[in-house]
């Protein structure tokens, strides 16, 4: 896809110099004052650099205008200049070879480090047959005072002979009839065809070659080294492509592919190699990062786990502003003077960007302190849970709820952070309530015993075992427990635990106590309670009976006994209540249990009201 796309934008743009400085990038430029002191008067044909030189000749092939890429040749007076841009044209053809545009000299000065004379540039080879004629660039002072680059005399004499022993390319040999003199997008229709073809069957092959030594390294590697091959069968892709890049301009040459296709298209495959370059290193970065993770985590270095994964974002991120550099480079673009500006606005980006330089310091001091690492359980503000990734920007961690939180590095790296995962024991913590009519005695000797318990048992350690009567309440004793306990992990602690729980209370069961329950005091009054019951029942009567006055004599009717009778069953059935409660005292006074209790006692008041009611009913009955 990649080649497709660039040979698309070939098709597209076929006569387009992309050499461009920086300013057009809006990124930077020099001073005019400066611009005219070096270059006085700019070349109408843009023959200003070697760069410019050659592309804007082979920009003029492509155009089919011989006398308008005559000029970029140093031609003497009596040479015909239609005659030789052909012969030229032909030679580069047949195995013309021109250097990539990044290796091409933007200067009008031209390349002063080569061993050439200064006024002359090395911008490629012909060979054919086994001559080999050097493409050089000569700087020329017109009467004016002008200077210009054109190709040099010397290279252009040698042409004729170079060209005798040409013999026909394979894509006129083998071109149909019907594709001959037929254009498309301004190029011979069978140079587009074959070009094509030779890109789609280059990269079907070298794919097909490239996954056959995969898997063959793949077999071979396990019995050599004794571990499997460390990596993935991703880089087959961008391997297959990589290849295939470098070798299809020489088999473009070869095919005999006219230099005005093959240029546009060698351009863009550079680009695509250096893509696909960038794709690969990206996957077997990811690859020895991964194989390093693991060694981590095998060898228990888990504070390498961080360290990794930034270190891992850092490459990846400098590899491709690398590869961004690289590709706007082959495309033309003069970076130099805008990689220079950016040096003058880079104090104006950092107060634009002042949170985003402290989030990135704050990643590095995050994992240079390591006060967290990967797959730590910690505590920070009012969240907890489980980091799950340290970025450049912010981390991110897995609370118990199983949702995620994004905090900025800057912020983590200030926070006050708990780490659970770092300890290196567990504690064990807890207490005992027994009631107040155990035997101090008794309680004292089983004190002595859960100590020298706790000390032998096969799940704590030697750090801190101790049991010792806390505090002495009204109601209890509380006795308090602690222990430490060896644990990889809150899971296996907890397991542990519910082990000690059950030795320490199969302890405690051998001696005479009992553990204090919850309690709770209710105090009845008991005259208010009776007049209230009268009350009622006297309510009721009259509800019932409207017309029949109610006898209020101090004598008592015949049923009147049973009446005061009830009455005295409810206050000794409500003392012996309070009395049974008043034994039950605990030092945890819960609401909930007010609440119970209360109910209790409303309920048995509700039925021995229903108990007089029935009574009071059957008294009026007896007066009727």
């Amino acid at each position: 896809m990649v080649l497709l796309i660039a040979l698309l934008f070939s098709l597209v743009l076929p006569n387009t110099v992309f050499a461009a400085e920086a300013g057009v990038l809006g990124i930077g430029s020099s001073s005019k004052e400066n611009e005219s002191a070096r270059t006085p008067v700019p070349d109408s044909f843009g023959r200003d650099t070697p760069r410019y030189t050659v592309q804007g000749f082979i920009s003029a092939l492509g155009e089919n205008d011989y006398l308008l890429a005559s000029n970029y040749l140093n031609l003497s007076k009596s040479d015909n200049p239609t005659t030789a841009v052909r012969q030229f044209k032909q030679a580069l053809d047949a195995g013309g070879r021109f250097q990539p545009d990044l290796q091409l000299n933007n200067t009008p000065d031209g390349n002063l480090t080569d061993q050439l004379p200064p006024s002359q540039e090395n911008v490629g080879s012909i060979s054919i047959n086994g001559k080999s004629v050097p493409l050089l660039l000569e700087r020329v002072v017109s009467k004016k005072g002008e200077q210009y680059w054109q190709f040099s005399n010397d290279t252009l004499s040698s042409i004729p002979e170079v060209i005798e022993n040409t013999e026909q390319t394979l894509t006129s040999r083998y071109t149909i009839d019907s594709l001959q003199d037929k254009k498309l997008l301004g190029y011979q229709l069978s140079d587009l065809v074959a070009a094509v073809a030779l890109a789609i069957g280059s990269f079907v092959l070298t794919y097909v070659l490239v996954w056959l030594w995969y898997h063959l390294l793949k077999l071979i590697y396990p019995r050599v080294r004794g571990v499997p091959l460390p990596l993935p069968d991703k880089v087959i892709l961008p391997l297959a492509v990589v290849i295939m890049a470098l070798i299809l301009s020489e088999i473009m040459v070869y095919a005999g592919v006219s230099v005005t296709l093959r240029e546009p298209v060698n351009r863009f495959t550079e680009i695509a190699s250096w893509l696909a370059t960038t794709w690969l290193l990206l996957r077997v970065i990811d690859a020895i990062f991964t194989r390093a993770v693991n060694l981590s985590y095998k060898k228990n270095y888990i504070e390498r786990v961080s360290i990794l994964g930034l270190l891992r974002k850092i490459v990846k991120a400098l590899l491709l502003i690398f590869a961004i550099i690289v590709i706007f480079g082959n495309l033309g673009f003069d970076l130099t003077t805008g990689i220079a500006a950016l040096g003058v606005g880079g104090l104006a980006l950092a107060l634009g960007a002042q949170k985003t330089i402290e989030n990135l310091v704050g990643s590095v001091v995050v994992v240079a302190d390591s006060p967290v690492r990967i797959g730590d359980y910690c505590k920070f503000g009012t969240y907890e849970g489980t980091v799950v990734d340290i970025g450049i920007r912010s981390s991110r961690v897995r609370t118990l709820t199983r949702t995620i939180v994004t905090v900025p590095n800057g912020d983590f790296s200030s926070m006050q952070i708990e780490n659970f995962t770092s300890r290196d024991m567990f504690r064990f913590f807890h207490q005992l309530y027994l009631k107040r009519t155990a035997n101090i005695d008794v309680v004292f000797k089983m004190v002595k015993d859960l100590d020298e318990f706790l000390n032998k048992h096969y799940l704590t350690n030697q750090e801190w075992n101790q049991v010792n009567i806390l505090e002495l309440r009204q109601d209890c004793y509380v006795i308090q427990l602690q222990a430490y306990i060896n644990a990889n992990d809150v899971m296996e602690f907890y397991d542990k635990q519910n082990v000690v729980f059950v030795d320490v209370l199969n302890q405690v069961a051998k001696y005479k106590v009992e553990h204090a329950l919850p309690t709770q005091q209710l105090i009845v009054n008991q005259a208010e309670l009776e007049h209230q019951l009268k009350n009622d029942v006297e309510d009721k009567a009259v509800a019932d009976n409207p017309e029949q006055e109610i006898d209020s004599s101090p004598e008592p009717k015949p049923d009147s006994v049973d009446l005061m009778k009830d009455l005295e069953a409810l206050e000794n059935a409500g003392q012996a209540y309070k009395r049974e409660h008043e034994e039950k005292e605990d030092i945890q006074q819960s609401n909930q249990q007010n609440d119970t209790n209360k109910d209790t006692v409303s309920a048995l008041a509700r039925r021995k009201l229903k108990h007089i009611k029935r009574s009071f009913k059957r008294f009026n009955v007896k007066n009727n």
